[in-house]
């Protein structure tokens, strides 16, 4: 699990006064996202974890969806698809090292045995976490982020929006957090190399026209 940072608003607070029950904002309900809400609970917080999917294991969670032909993510209006996995897609590490200290990842019965499992066995493992710690609750599914900005009183304004399908608008909410713990992930938006020259780079994706199994490389 990888957290990509983390903002405390007001960072004077006196050495005597007791750093819980603050509120607290977790953006993304991947493994990192609900890892670190488990952890804000236990140190006293309030935790509301905003997740812009309508389920939670963050890039584990699979959807034949592919996006459109802008392969190199060009275009801010393109259809995104947050999920990088493909159907016949396993781990490259074994489970052992991929458990929490706390909640080993071990095999269960009806379950994919392997040491090397498939991504649905990783979604699994992730949603009975959620729900051995009663962390559900405390996410807003189909939520996306769009702003945080600190604000005078040092704590951080959290901009988001309701996804909703074309026949209804999308509402937006506000609310204020003493800090903000960000577990976005980084596999959506793809890094693109400033090569010189005409050069162009090959692709790496899932193909639209092939079955959700296949990856397909594309080269200039």
């Amino acid at each position: 699990a990888k957290v990509v940072g983390y903002m405390i608003g007001n960072m004077s607070i006196p050495n005597n006064q007791s750093l819980t029950g603050m509120e607290v904002a977790v953006i993304g309900a991947g493994a990192a996202g609900l890892v670190a809400a488990r952890e804000m609970r236990r140190e006293g917080h309030s935790v509301i974890v905003y997740e812009r999917s309508h389920a939670l294991g963050g890039n584990w969670v699979y959807t034949p969806e592919v996006e459109s032909d802008d392969l190199l993510g060009l275009n801010p209006k393109r259809k995104v698809v947050h999920s990088s996995l493909y159907r016949s897609l396993r781990t490259n590490l074994p489970r052992e090292a991929m458990g929490f200290l706390d909640y080993p990842f071990t095999a269960l019965a009806g379950g994919d045995s392997r040491r090397f499992p498939g991504y649905g066995e990783v979604a699994a493992y992730l949603a009975d976490f959620a729900r051995d710690f009663d962390l559900e609750k405390w996410i807003r599914f189909g939520t996306n982020v769009v702003h945080v900005v600190r604000v005078g009183d040092g704590r951080w304004l959290v901009r988001a929006r309701r996804v909703s399908d074309d026949s209804e608008p999308a509402a937006d909410e506000s609310q204020l957090f003493d800090a903000v713990v960000i577990c976005s992930g980084h596999f959506t938006e793809p890094r693109i190399a400033d090569v010189p020259g005409n050069w162009s780079p090959p692709c790496f994706r899932r193909s639209p026209v092939s079955p959700p199994s296949c990856l397909v490389f594309l080269f200039p």
